[in-house]
């Protein structure tokens, strides 16, 4: 069967540099001209997680809708949830032009975009406008860039957007900003997340209502580091963790010209490595702490293995590039189609089957 998309679309969106289809992409869905997923929900596919109900366990990435413009539109493709951001208190640029690239042999898209957005006030507006709407959407915030106190950026999220989020993501993992990272080390871990956590609560009380809170971690980390995000994770009240943002490693890939641009790599060769990362942190912070899988989502046997991995649900974007619009829905039909294969009442009994598995894999 030929996939109009791979055939007549991709052609001509990869005709154009990637922001400049980014940006066609989000104007093509603001006309509603994308046609909307129409298959029913399964009940099997259904999940509470850190207290919210998702339809669906597979949804949108972080990084796609930055400035909070097609959330609606998104869910309307299929997936259970979206998360619109990163988000920034003040509007910012972003790196130097040209910063996203295509790796097409690999499938992989590599970005140094630098946590361009309009800002919070931008996205709140948006936002408000679809208060009533249903559907979760989540809203992942950042500091800027230049920034004396990025701790006191992450707080400001939390506080402009508690009424509009269905639940936050702190997102410290990207390698663009300069020193972004270095929050995933246990001190500033630590105190980033007493900030945030203590701001929730504050929050909590004024709107009778608590916004789970997930933190976003890089897949580039050591055993240590893995084991200190763990600890510090396990002793605060936070919702879950997403594994993970994107991988500065470059092993295997074909197309070595695009390869040495710098940034953060994501796509189908992320898939192993992040699902092992996502493993180990499954197996370092128990059964109960909801995870989130991401890095190479391309199909349902890619979801799947995720959950099998550990994860509750799991996010893509890259991966859309290259499978097109319809790929969320094709992804929540296949795993209709594995549960009855697997003969199982719900997916969440198949999360950590093959734990095992990959926290023996070699990545």
């Amino acid at each position: 069967m030929i996939d109009p998309f791979k055939r007549f679309a991709r052609p001509g969106l990869f005709l154009f540099d990637p922001e400049t289809a980014h940006g066609l992409s989000i104007a093509g869905l603001k006309t509603s001209l994308m046609p909307k997923c129409r298959q029913p929900d399964d009940a099997r596919l259904a999940q509470t997680i850190a207290g919210l109900h998702f339809p669906n366990p597979v949804g949108m990435a972080a990084g796609y809708d930055k400035n909070a413009e097609v959330p609606d539109e998104l869910l309307g493709l299929g997936f259970g949830f979206a998360e619109v951001g990163t988000l920034t208190p003040k509007q910012q640029d972003g790196n130097p032009k040209p910063r996203i690239f295509r790796l097409v042999r690999d499938e992989a898209i590599i970005n140094r975009l630098g946590f361009n957005n309009e800002g919070h006030e931008a996205a709140f507006r948006r936002l408000q406008a679809r208060a009533n709407k249903p559907g979760i959407v989540g809203v992942n915030i950042g500091a800027n860039k230049d920034a004396e106190d990025r701790i006191a950026d992450y707080v400001a999220g939390i506080r402009r957007f508690y009424s509009l989020a269905t639940y936050f993501t702190a997102n410290i993992s990207s390698p663009n900003t300069p020193g972004l990272r270095d929050l995933q080390a246990k001190d500033s871990l630590g105190q980033l997340l007493d900030a945030v956590l203590a701001a929730r609560a504050e929050e909590a009380v004024k709107a009778g209502r608590r916004v789970p809170v997930f933190l976003k971690i890089a897949p580039d980390l050591t055993e240590e580091g893995m084991d200190d995000i763990a600890e510090v994770v396990l002793a605060r009240d936070l919702d879950g963790l997403i594994v993970s943002n994107t991988t500065l490693s470059r092993e295997g890939l074909m197309d070595q010209r695009q390869a040495s641009q710098a940034g953060g790599m994501s796509g189908k060769p992320l898939f192993a490595k992040s699902t092992a990362v996502l493993a180990r942190m499954r197996h370092r912070v128990g059964p109960g702490l909801p995870l989130i899988g991401v890095g190479g989502v391309s199909s349902a046997e890619t979801a799947l293995e995720k959950i099998k991995a550990g994860a509750d649900l799991v996010q893509l974007y890259s991966c859309m590039v290259y499978e097109g619009p319809g790929l969320a829905a094709a992804i929540v039909q296949g795993l209709s189609k594995a549960l009855d294969r697997e003969g199982v009442a719900s997916i969440s009994q198949l999360r950590d089957s093959r734990l095992q598995h990959w926290l023996s894999a070699k990545v």
